[in-house]
């Protein structure tokens, strides 16, 4: 197996992109992250994405991309995993050149979520979950969400207003990114007056529904010095699942997939929870956040909350997360926000993050969560010296 690295990255803005087509989007995305990589073709193209057949009514999207980009011929897959899907996309890139079946290969993620109503975008963001035991007993993302918070408070104590610190950190590093949907800090009143969506997941609990798309670039880390000046390795790809319904999960607090695919990642990398300098950790939900953070591996069971209220997942603080807003402030178009993640990572590895730079990053980790927790992504990257 050769080692892998990342050459190229690139992304657009994330908002509510009306007037551009799911095409243009790709199109744009994976533009800048060829630029960036300084070549014109690949061996294969691998699209992370969930939601596209149903609202914008295309599927078939590898064809439609290379097709788009003058690369007919390319090997080209749609990758779906619900809101895994980017590192889904990253993860089929990766075995590609890990396993010499290819040298050059394009991962891109993109999602139009705004060509439909709140109502039926709801609707489909839930065929994530368990559609014949959870979706037909009306159950939505957010409801499930707000279970899963609402529990977390009995079992260990927590108040609503101890998981501000999520959304208000989110928020404080998306001021400075140029491609986050939101560039507003909120306070601590902010969060508690915010109106409730389903009790007690408030509206700055939880992610906006957006469009946008992210891609990057592959090679085979032997010669990635030779393709760019500050390529960055993936030191690990794993990945964990556990049942797709919350009610059959042992325990619903736990993100065992989350666990298996860290650990997982961090016995790959040869590295501890300690060695991480920042997580782009998958904040869809506040709660999310915290489960993440303990499954990961960085606080004990229950205390996830704790390293958001001592202010430890701040910039300067012991793990950085969401270093460019997250996905609650920089947005979360399912499909691309794995490969969104990767980018700004990749970004904080170059020393290219600028007002959210972390210091003295070599290691990072990204974690892509699909669904409720059914199947998680983690990725660990480095900056490769010369």
């Amino acid at each position: 197996m050769r080692d892998v690295a990342i050459i190229g990255v690139g992304q657009t803005p994330v908002g509510e992109h009306w007037t551009t087509s799911i095409r243009h989007l790709a199109f744009e995305a994976a533009s800048h992250a060829l630029r960036d990589a300084n070549i014109d073709k690949v061996d294969a193209v691998y699209v992370g994405n969930m939601l596209s057949g149903e609202i914008t009514g295309q599927s078939h999207l590898g064809a439609l991309v290379v097709d788009f980009m003058a690369l007919n011929g390319v090997e080209a897959l749609r990758i779906e995993s619900a809101c895994a899907s980017g590192a889904a996309a990253l993860r089929v890139g990766y075995l590609a050149i890990a396993s010499e079946l290819a040298d050059l290969v394009l991962v891109l993620g993109v999602e139009k979520m705004t060509d439909t109503s709140g109502r039926q975008t709801t609707a489909m963001l839930a065929m994530a979950a368990d559609a014949e035991y959870e979706v037909s007993q009306g159950i939505s993302f957010v409801a499930l969400n707000a279970l899963l918070m609402r529990r977390y408070m009995h079992e260990y104590g927590w108040q609503r207003q101890d998981f501000a610190n999520f959304a208000i950190n989110a928020h404080a590093n998306g001021m400075h990114n140029p491609n986050a949907m939101f560039h507003m800090k909120i306070s601590p009143e902010a969060y508690a007056q915010a109106a409730m969506i389903a009790e007690p997941v408030g509206l700055l609990d939880a992610s906006p529904v957006c469009d946008g798309a992210a891609a990057v670039v592959l090679a085979p880390a032997r010669y990635a010095h030779i393709l760019s000046p500050a390529p960055v390795k993936i030191r690990a790809s794993a990945v964990g699942t556990m049942p797709l319904a919350v009610h059959d999960r042992k325990d619903p607090l736990t993100l065992e997939s989350a666990r298996l695919s860290a650990q997982r990642a961090y016995k790959q990398a040869d590295v501890q929870p300690g060695d991480i300098d920042f997580f782009e950790m998958h904040d869809a939900f506040s709660i999310m956040a915290a489960l993440s953070l303990e499954a990961s591996g960085f606080a004990d069971k229950g205390q996830g909350v704790r390293l958001a209220l001592d202010g430890d997942i701040m910039l300067q603080g012991r793990l950085p997360t969401g270093t460019m807003g997250g996905l609650k402030a920089r947005g979360h178009p399912v499909g691309a926000t794995g490969i969104y993640q990767i980018v700004e990572s990749v970004l904080q590895l170059r020393g290219l993050a600028g007002p959210n730079q972390v210091g003295n990053a070599h290691l990072g980790m990204a974690q892509n969560i699909g669904g409720s927790g059914a199947t998680v992504i983690t990725h660990i990257l480095e900056a490769m010296d010369e």
